[in-house]
């Protein structure tokens, strides 16, 4: 009787799994890399999951298995500091999750309060939240997420920092200078982050900073599938490097922008109180010049860049840079006129009263949510059709 229950049992567990296979939470939920978001007037599109169709198809409501009653089953968990929660928003509707619950806080005297309001116990953490401005603001706040998470039992944390502030203190230029990259990456470290997702930093010795593993990915598919939609004629091209310091970068961004030719604006100051001299590298006359940085703060080094381009007969100059921080005076200097189009990603939120009309932002999204995928489920970024994210 016992062995005849067992037998019946398995067959009934049996013709369960073939009916209603287990799939993987990743493949239940897998999305296509999609559009990019289009953008008017330099205001972006903020993930409201209306059914304008205006919006791209990975933001509707029915891009997803909304219906599946295992969605919120996963081991996967994203929170969003108060840095830029609309991208975290989207990159959990890229993903086909919700944002966990977590309670954010500042008393009277500044400090932050920090609490999850759900379990993460043996769950992998995804914590979204760049170190824009203000920076010790929210490089603190981070801190204290990713230790309420290592409290919490979580058994991996990834900080997520789409822009990682102090990137630029990543050497001693004079003597007596800290290296401030390598302390925040240290505090990073020890507040208890098992993994570290980072997108176009500064420099590429700054992951060496890290004694955890580093995902770096870059904003440049993102810009360069924005760029390939615009009617551009290849042999008009020219990528030009504002500085001698990022060439290497313009280098890659032209070989993949049709192996377009490359210039260089070369500055340099004969002395103290001696205005600097401005020498360009290369021909740009009567050509579409796309300038490409890692980030514009002052933005004084682009639009002197793209003044002398305009000198030597360049007909039209585009300004691409990832990470847009916008410190002033940089808004005065992108709108006056000096650029047809300034093309930056959502890494860092742009300011209702620093949108102008040659601005376009486009989204990191789908870069950031793809690479968590790959990330959570122990795979590479490699092969086709993702060869281009990065990530290794």
């Amino acid at each position: 009787m016992a062995s005849s229950l067992l037998a019946l049992s398995s067959s009934n567990s049996l013709l369960s799994s073939a009916t209603h296979p287990r799939l993987p939470l990743r493949h239940r939920f897998r999305c296509n890399v999609v559009e990019p978001l289009k953008f008017h007037n330099g205001k972006p599109y903020f993930p409201l999951l209306t059914n304008d169709p205006a919006f791209p198809t990975f933001l509707s409501p029915n891009s997803h298995f909304q219906s599946d009653p295992n969605k919120n089953d996963t081991r996967l968990r994203i929170f969003s500091g108060t840095a830029n929660p609309a991208l975290a928003q989207e990159i959990a509707c890229y993903m086909g999750l919700e944002l966990g619950k977590i309670k954010i806080k500042r008393f009277a005297d500044g400090e932050i309060y920090v609490q999850l309001q759900e379990s993460v116990r043996g769950c992998d953490v995804y914590l979204v939240q760049p170190t824009c401005p203000p920076a010790n603001e929210n490089l603190m706040e981070l801190l204290i997420m990713i230790d309420a998470c290592r409290r919490a039992s979580a058994k991996n944390i990834t900080a997520v920092i789409p822009y990682f502030g102090y990137a630029r203190a990543d050497r001693k230029t004079q003597g007596r200078e800290s290296i401030a990259a390598k302390l925040v990456a240290n505090l990073i470290t020890e507040a208890g982050a098992n993994r570290v997702l980072a997108c176009d930093l500064h420099s590429g010795q700054s992951m060496g900073y890290f004694d955890i593993p580093v995902d770096h990915v870059y904003g440049q598919p993102v810009i360069l599938d924005y760029l390939a939609s615009k009617t551009i004629c290849s042999d008009d091209l020219v990528v030009v490097s504002p500085d001698v310091g990022g060439v290497a970068r313009a280098r890659a961004f032209a070989k993949k922008l049709s192996d377009a030719p490359l210039a260089i604006v070369d500055k340099r100051r004969q002395g103290h109180n001696v205005a600097e001299v401005m020498n360009l590298i290369g021909d740009v006359k009567g050509k579409v010049a796309v300038m490409v940085d890692d980030m514009i703060d002052t933005a004084g080094t682009i639009a002197k860049g793209a003044a002398l381009l305009h000198q030597e007969g360049a007909r039209e100059v585009y300004a691409c840079s990832t990470h847009a921080v916008f410190s002033p005076p940089a808004i005065e200097r992108l709108s006056s006129g000096l650029f047809q189009e300034v093309i930056i990603t959502n890494t860092i939120p742009v300011l209702e009263q620093n949108y102008f009309p040659q601005l376009t932002v486009l989204s990191v999204a789908n870069l950031l949510g793809e690479t968590i995928w790959r990330v959570h489920d122990d795979c590479s970024g490699g092969f086709e059709p993702y060869s281009t994210l990065g990530i290794d």
